[in-house]
């Protein structure tokens, strides 16, 4: 009789057997890196591994790549599982073996390493089909870092249809977790993220005849003062909320007070009914206040990614599984994280469990952030990344 615990030490073998291939792949993928929708090498060079391990496939929203992988038992159950593939536009710190060889094109999110994972997860799939029913959809997504967000389009041309699944995983790296740990939360996770741009249009002139002149600085610094208020004053304290301003244009001089000025930010909250509210009265002060003092502003919203919410049944079970795989003392409780992931489109639309894999190591000096060109992962990652996903995916399968 096949058990847990053989499923748990065959899942365990494997995914040592297949530890240094995962590790060859995450570095080509990272020397190799690719932007947002423009995937094309990547996309390739994953459909190539899938023919090796003689999976099919099908292309999606042009660099996509959907697989399904069937086991030999009996079962109707379908679970998807997704990795992103594109990376960022930073260059990467010079003098690693596999660092990027496409100037000002980085890795530096971790994506080379959630690709490498799935790929290593279907090798183990591939060789227990025997072993699990069901099947897996196995999902290489595009454009994860750049807005509408892969995910949206994927969906939109059919990717949680024909089959269905009942459910999808993914996961991320966290530099901030030791590598051998993951993390879990159930519940709300990540924010919706909406990008904020800003024109306030005044007259400008000679900065000694202040009087002569509809000053757009001044405008705008009682603007984004009055935008903290959306936060402090008209948001449920219940609900966070994030108002950030990450770029101001001014382009005048000591003495010259410009024509106007250009205001860049986002916006990031958890609930989508105080996200419309939010956006409508955000859009209403800056109007208000520039028309006030004789000036002019448009207010453009570009809304992103919804909030992440991770489904309690299926997100605790998996916690449950990755206890039974790695031990309770490797599982920790994540916090609220107001970063997005397009992921969250795939959260609104089925039961959906998003849960982060620890690739931090101090004493190697593995601990910058994602999104800096000093990022990197403790590559010993990879083999309990393949293993724990694989597990949890044919135990969600049995349940």
């Amino acid at each position: 009789m096949y058990t847990m615990a053989n499923l748990k030490r065959d899942i365990q073998a494997l995914a040592k057997a297949f530890f240094s291939e995962t590790v060859d792949i995450r570095r080509h993928l990272h020397r190799n890196p690719e932007l947002s929708f423009e995937e094309f090498e990547t996309s390739a060079f994953v459909k190539q591994q899938l023919d090796v391990l003689g999976i099919r496939y099908e292309s999606m929203a042009n660099t996509g790549v959907v697989a399904l992988v069937k086991g030999d038992l009996e079962s109707n159950k379908i679970i998807a599982l997704r990795a992103d593939m594109d990376a960022l536009p930073i260059t990467e710190v010079e003098g690693r073996e596999y660092g990027s060889e496409r100037i000002g094109i980085m890795h530096a999110c971790g994506h080379d390493v959630h690709t490498s994972s799935l790929l290593g997860v279907a090798k183990i799939l591939q060789h227990l089909r025997p072993v699990f029913g069901g099947t897996v959809k196995l999902i290489f997504q595009p454009g994860e870092e750049k807005l509408p967000g892969g995910a949206s389009l994927m969906i939109k041309e059919g990717v949680l249809e024909d089959p269905k699944p009942e459910a999808i995983l993914g996961q991320h790296v966290m530099p901030f977790i030791e590598a051998g740990k993951v993390g879990f939360r159930a519940g709300q996770y990540m924010a919706s993220t909406d990008e904020l741009y800003m024109t306030i249009k005044g007259k400008g002139g000679h900065g000694a005849h202040p009087h002569q002149n509809i000053d757009p600085i001044a405008i705008t610094a009682q603007i984004i003062t009055a935008l903290q208020q959306v936060v402090s004053r008209y948001a449920d304290p219940r609900i966070p909320t994030v108002v950030s301003w990450g770029k101001i244009i001014g382009s005048g001089a000591t003495n010259i007070i410009p024509d106007e000025v250009i205001v860049e930010g986002t916006f990031r909250t958890y609930d989508e009914k105080w996200r419309g509210e939010a956006h409508k009265r955000m859009v209403q002060i800056a109007e208000g206040i520039a028309e006030a003092m004789g000036a002019h502003c448009e207010f453009e919203v570009r809304k992103g990614y919804p909030f992440l919410t991770n489904d309690p049944t299926l997100t605790n079970q998996s916690r449950s599984f990755a206890e039974e795989y790695l031990g309770k003392e490797n599982v920790v409780e994540l916090d609220l994280w107001p970063a997005g992931e397009d992921f969250a489109y795939y959260s609104q639309e089925i039961p959906a469990c998003f849960y982060r894999l620890g690739t931090g190591n101090a004493s190697k000096g593995i601990t910058s952030a994602v999104h800096t060109s000093t990022f990197d992962i403790d590559e010993d990652a990879l083999e309990l990344s393949i293993g724990l996903m694989a597990y949890i995916t044919i135990q969600q399968l049995k349940a």
